[in-house]
């Protein structure tokens, strides 16, 4: 039998009502002829409920026992979603990591898969079973103790799943029917896309796109499984939701695909360093041991002598990053300048910044798509504070307060509402 991987998500899992109509459509890919492996996710809310028992039972938690109580929303949702499909008459059994066994790293809370042997899941398909429910988000370390593997780990173990058994197609079932060419939240103008490249996906998961985990979508580039984003709340079948695939399959894609956005980032300016070999290293060294997760980065040249004593070239630095994180981001600037690693007259933050960016393959081979998001910005009066490119993705950084106003402009200037 072809292979089909499902992946349901929280809110997809969220009740009885609700696992029972995932478990019908289960029961369809099944009387269509697939052996289907189910991968779950821990009902809506639980896990959140899991994680704040562990940190008030132990605010200085073993992370080893935090996985091992995080890790059980989502077995009790396999454990339902393979008795409603007995009741419904398809054989079928739950599996948790540790049973398969997913084979992970020790890195409680952030493990990395390592394998996942077939052999156990297709002793059982061979013995007559059509569905495996496999519980996602956690693993089973060379130590013999659970794992889980962080945010968008169920995400994470569906395509990996596809992967080792090598199966037609992953379908990602959440509570919105496709990716669109940006948040229709925003943009009543946005459009459900048929396809979209994993290039492209990726990119727009990194800078703002909710829909899937970047973990995900990296290994489903990496092994060529295709996936499928559709709605667990409506009536679907073969052309429903988005395909994300390789860039062979589209035909002919749009010069951008979408406009993503983050509302939660800082833009911070170290001004006046010595602008020497490996300033560069002093400054962002100590930011990563911070575990800071820096962005867009732009270095100014200035005329100013940086102090009397040491005459000569100066620049000014400014990076970004999320807001959550400037404290920490502040306090390495500071311990780097005490330590004698840097000096710097001034470090100014500004929370009050959002990142647009525009995405898509078609960049590769036309020109004018940043003259073309610069006069759009403009036409709106939007001030851009820093820009950062890379081959698919033009990214700026920009007033928060225009946030919304900047992705509508952008969207109508590409024309994204139009197929």
């Amino acid at each position: 039998m072809p292979i089909l991987v499902m992946k349901f998500g929280g809110t997809s899992v969220a009740d009885l009502d609700r696992i029972a109509n995932a478990a019908e459509k289960v029961k369809r890919e099944v009387e269509r002829g697939y052996d289907v492996i189910v991968i779950v996710s821990a009902m809506s809310g639980k896990t959140n409920e899991l994680v704040n028992w562990v940190e008030t039972t132990s605010p200085l938690y073993d992370a080893r026992e935090y996985d091992a109580v995080v890790a059980s929303g989502e077995n009790v949702t396999a454990g339902l979603m393979a008795l409603r499909l007995q009741e419904m008459g398809v054989s079928a059994r739950s599996w948790q990591g540790w049973q398969v066994p997913i084979n992970t790293t020790s890195a409680h809370s952030a493990a990395r898969f390592v394998s996942i042997p077939r052999d156990n899941i297709d002793a059982k398909f061979a013995e007559g079973f059509r569905v495996a429910v496999v519980a996602g988000f956690q693993g089973l370390s060379a130590e013999g103790r659970i794992t889980t593997l962080g945010r968008g780990g169920s995400d994470t173990t569906a395509v990996a799943f596809a992967a080792a058994f090598g199966a037609e197609r992953c379908d990602i079932y959440t509570d919105v029917d496709g990716i669109y060419t940006t948040d229709p939240r925003i943009s009543s103008k946005a459009r459900k896309l048929d396809k979209i490249a994993f290039e492209e996906m990726l990119e727009l998961a990194s800078l703002g796109a909710k829909v899937l985990q970047t973990r995900s979508v990296e290994l489903a580039m990496r092994y060529n499984v295709r996936l499928r984003v559709l709605s667990s709340f409506e009536e679907t079948d073969e052309n429903s939701g988005t395909l994300v695939c390789g860039e062979d399959e589209i035909m002919e894609s749009k010069v951008v695909s979408g406009v993503a956005y983050s509302r939660d980032e800082a833009k911070i300016t170290l001004f006046t360093i010595e602008d020497r070999p490996g300033i560069a290293s002093a400054i962002f060294g100590p930011l990563a041991e911070a575990g800071i997760n820096v962005d867009m980065i732009v270095q100014n040249i200035s005329e100013k002598d940086y102090d009397d004593a040491h005459t000569g070239a100066v620049t000014d630095m400014t990076f970004s990053c999320p807001t959550n994180q400037v404290a920490r981001a502040r306090k390495a600037m500071e311990d780097a300048m005490a330590a004698g690693l840097i000096k710097y007259d001034d470090l100014i933050i500004d929370t009050e910044v959002a990142k647009i960016s525009v995405v898509g393959i078609g960049m590769r081979s036309h020109a004018g798509v940043a003259a073309k998001m610069f006069e759009a910005l403009a036409a709106e009066n939007v001030n851009i504070k820093v820009i950062a490119t890379s081959e698919i993705k033009i990214s700026v950084l920009v007033d928060r307060k225009y946030l919304e106003l900047a992705v509508q402009a952008l969207h109508d200037a590409f024309e994204l509402d139009k197929a």
